[in-house]
């Protein structure tokens, strides 16, 4: 009897390996998990790569356009107002005295009152957008948002509580140093109605919030690449004329590099898909889903 059982065990693992082998076909069935941090480090050397090699190019460009220009006006012209765009496109360095805001997340054991979502304790997207828009009425000449000159074309997106800015993540805190006159840049600062919300936050929450001034910084020129490849003018009215082809209005030069609206004065992105919040200069975008868009800092905090 006992040899019998065991033939029908034998028999019935024949079956399954067989059955295994025709499923795989050569292949795993349990595939290896990705090194998620591995692939993210692997992509930023090679964005990494790219830029030294965007540089470098530019650099050689450079030099063969000046070797051009000697004895030839009309080049010589052309130079001197390439390097005008350069300076105000964030393609040239810049130095001068600046304004440095800091935005953090919330301290780890940070109580939650009553109705508050502990989306509430990290800083968001929206934030970080109404820092920039704010520095960009208030007359910044040029910014940097952690390592990195932010022009026409840079994207503000968030994932959770990470930055996600021209191919690079960051984690908080969040340092945005605009160069200008400190004073016009703090005023700004204390009129915008979204930065305004978010104090609200910080005084109940403790969310991170620092602003100090720099006698002198120099921002290096930006190396990415300017290219709108996303970007699409939207349908306006009959007799709108320019209307509607901002994405938010934060009354810095308008770069026609943003898609939908982000609602002004409360912090509420409208889009399901991309916004384009700052501007100036910092046409910024993000996906409201990313930003663990449930969060809202619409009012004054609970």
């Amino acid at each position: 009897m006992s040899t019998i059982g065991v033939t029908v065990v034998l028999a019935m693992a024949g079956v399954l390996f067989a059955t295994s082998a025709e499923t795989a076909r050569g292949t795993q069935l349990r595939s290896d998990r990705s090194d998620l941090p591995g692939l993210i480090r692997a992509q930023e050397a090679r964005v990494a790569a790219r830029l030294q090699r965007v540089t470098s190019l530019r650099s050689e460009i450079d030099q063969q356009t000046s070797m051009a220009a000697n004895g030839s006006d009309v080049l010589t012209r052309l130079r001197q107002e390439t390097d005008r765009l350069d300076e105000a496109g964030g393609l040239a360095p810049v130095t001068g005295r600046a304004l440095v805001v800091t935005l953090n997340d919330a301290p780890k054991n940070t109580p939650l009152p009553d109705g508050v979502s502990p989306d509430a304790l990290v800083v968001h997207q929206q934030d970080v957008q109404a820092v920039v828009n704010a520095l960009w009425l208030g007359g910044a000449e040029a910014m940097m948002l952690q390592d990195q000159r932010v022009v026409s074309t840079s994207a503000v997106r968030c994932v959770g509580n990470t930055l996600n800015l021209q191919g690079r993540v960051y984690g908080p805190p969040y340092v945005i140093t605009a160069i200008g006159d400190p004073r016009r840049l703090r005023a700004a600062l204390k009129t915008s109605a979204d930065i305004a919300i978010y104090l609200n936050y910080v005084k109940m929450l403790r969310l991170g919030w620092k602003v100090e001034e720099k006698a002198t910084v120099t921002m290096p020129a930006f190396d990415g690449a300017i290219d709108l490849r996303y970007a699409k003018a939207p349908e306006t009215a009959a007799g709108a004329g320019d209307q509607g082809t901002r994405a938010s209005d934060t009354g810095a030069p308008d770069t026609g590099a943003s898609g939908d609206a982000t609602q002004e004065g409360t912090g509420r992105t409208t889009s399901d898909d991309d916004t384009g919040a700052a501007s100036a200069g910092a046409g910024s975008d993000g996906s409201a889903g990313e930003d663990g868009g449930s969060t809202d800092r619409s009012g004054t905090a609970p």
